[in-house]
């Protein structure tokens, strides 16, 4: 991202946006309610177009046409904070995106197994998604964008609100995704510590602005900015 700006009406969400999101890494986007974070995703989604500045993904400027786009954001899965699941089987729901791009059965059925087992939910593919738990239905819409093999997994507060077992196992697999198939993962989350845990850099983004980024040790011990360290004391009043 360049020089990014995004406003809805005459309300300025983000603005003079600089990051370059590094492959294999994952980068944790902290920063308060409202700081601009879920946008800032929806961006690098190709959801939305900036209104100011340029965006590149794999080195390709995104500034294209829908058909091109559609193209690049295949390239890319995104979980949003709230699971929305159709109501069918997990199976469905999982092998959504491969149906609508042409495989075959045999393949879709080894893609959804691998994916559910990889979130920890071998043996729920015949289930309805009505009746899973909060918890279980996110990993579901984790295994919906794995299953896609994407290179670039953008990640919208996954685990807020759920209980430690499925916080456990949706942390382990965002670690293994990113380890073992080298999937780059933007995490925008409120839990600082979970952003230490998982995170390879942190981005502290503030009212639209992008304040801080840096290796996650060295902004979380010693931020450069007073922002950052407020934020991170639970001092900063917004």
């Amino acid at each position: 991202m360049v020089n990014v700006y995004k406003s809805f009406g005459s309300r300025e969400v983000l603005r003079n946006i600089c990051l370059d999101v590094r492959r294999g890494e994952i980068l944790s986007v902290i920063g308060p309610s409202g700081a601009g974070k879920t946008t800032l995703l929806k961006l690098m989604n190709l959801l939305l177009n900036p209104d100011g500045g340029k965006i590149f993904f794999d080195g390709v400027d995104t500034d294209v046409d829908e058909k091109q786009r559609r193209v690049l954001r295949r390239k890319m899965g995104m979980v949003f904070q709230h699971p929305a699941l159709f109501d069918t089987t997990v199976f469905n729901n999982v092998a959504l995106g491969l149906m609508i791009r042409g495989f075959h059965k045999e393949e879709i059925e080894k893609r959804v197994e691998d994916a559910l087992r990889y979130v920890g939910l071998k043996g729920f593919a015949k289930r309805k998604a009505s009746s899973l738990s909060a918890g279980e239905a996110q990993r579901v819409s984790l295994a919906r964008a794995l299953v896609l093999e994407p290179k670039l997994l953008l990640l919208d507060e996954p685990t807020a609100n759920l209980d430690p077992g499925n916080v456990l196992q949706i942390e382990e697999t965002i670690r293994r995704v990113n380890s073992e198939r080298g999937v780059t993962v933007v995490l925008a989350t409120h839990n600082l510590l979970q952003a230490k845990r998982l995170s390879h850099r942190v981005a502290f983004l503030w009212m639209g602005e992008l304040v801080e980024v840096g290796e996650t040790k060295e902004v979380f011990e010693n931020p450069k900015s007073e922002r950052t360290a407020l934020y991170l004391r639970g001092e900063m009043v917004y």
